[in-house]
This record gives structure tokens, sequence and C-alpha cells, in this order.
């Protein structure tokens, strides 16, 4: 049985664990890697350099959204492709375990699970700007927040 009083605020400790998440893996593409770094480094993937600056964007909206809970279910679907796509570039050929040399799959994997998790919940407790919520009414009319439209 899921404790509904608690669950918000579980919620909300993953929203910003994955929002923090983001926002290091970010830093660590503009920070330490620098952007023409990163970008240098799609190439040598045979992916388009602009990808890595669209990464970069990605990675430090989702970061910032999900901290601060601004549409978290949109944001938590939206950071799933960038993780999809590190394990199909880099992480595939190394194997499952993430302890394996230049990382395994493991990782992103189990992120991409939370990110799903987190779309599931919803946006939990001190959410900024809750994701907008339809749903249909008995007669079909389409709804927002339960109100009609």
């Amino acid at each position: 049985m899921i404790d509904t009083r608690t669950a918000p605020y579980a919620t909300l400790a993953l929203r910003v664990t994955l929002g923090i998440l983001f926002l290091a893996h970010d830093g660590l593409k503009f920070f330490v890697f620098t952007p023409a770094g990163t970008a240098k480094y799609f190439a040598s993937l045979g992916l388009p350099p602009a990808l890595a600056y669209a990464t970069m964007l990605v990675e430090f909206m989702a970061g910032v959204s999900l901290i601060l809970g601004i549409w978290t279910r949109f944001t938590a679907l939206v950071g799933i492709p960038t993780l999809l796509g590190a394990i199909v570039t880099v992480h595939a050929a190394n194997g499952f375990f993430f302890n394996n040399p230049n990382g395994g799959w493991e990782f992103p994997a189990f992120w991409i699970v939370a990110l799903v998790v987190q779309a599931l919940l919803g946006d939990g407790a001190l959410a900024l700007k809750p994701t907008p919520t339809f749903a249909l009414t008995p007669g079909g009319q389409k709804t927002r927040h339960g109100l009609s439209t």
C-alpha cells in the first residue's frame, strides 16, 4: 500500500535527484570537457557536432525543470532520448556493468527507468509549475484539471 502522506515527498526526492544528475552531467560537458571538446567527441562518434550542443541544452533544461518541478512528467520523458543516445553510441559496446572500462549501459538504463517512474508518479511536492493533466469526461469531452473546456 502506498502511503499517500509521504508519496509526494518521495516523488520530490526522485525529481530533485534526477535534476541534479542532469546538471552534473551537463556541467561535466560544459566545464571539464568544454562545449568545443564535447562537440569534437560527438564528431569522433560519427555524430553531428551540433548534437553535442543540443544534448547540453536538453541536460541543462531538464535538470533545472526537474529540480524546480516545471512540467515534470513532460520533462522526464524529454530526457530519455538523450540517455538512449548515450547507451547506443557509447555505453552498449562496453558491456552491461557501469564499472567496466569506459562504463557499460547499466547506469543510463537505470536512469531511464527512474525517468519513466518519475513521469508516472508526476510532480510530487513543491512543484513550481505542475504538469497539466487532461482527461475525458464520460461524454467524451476533453477537460483540463477536471474543468470543462
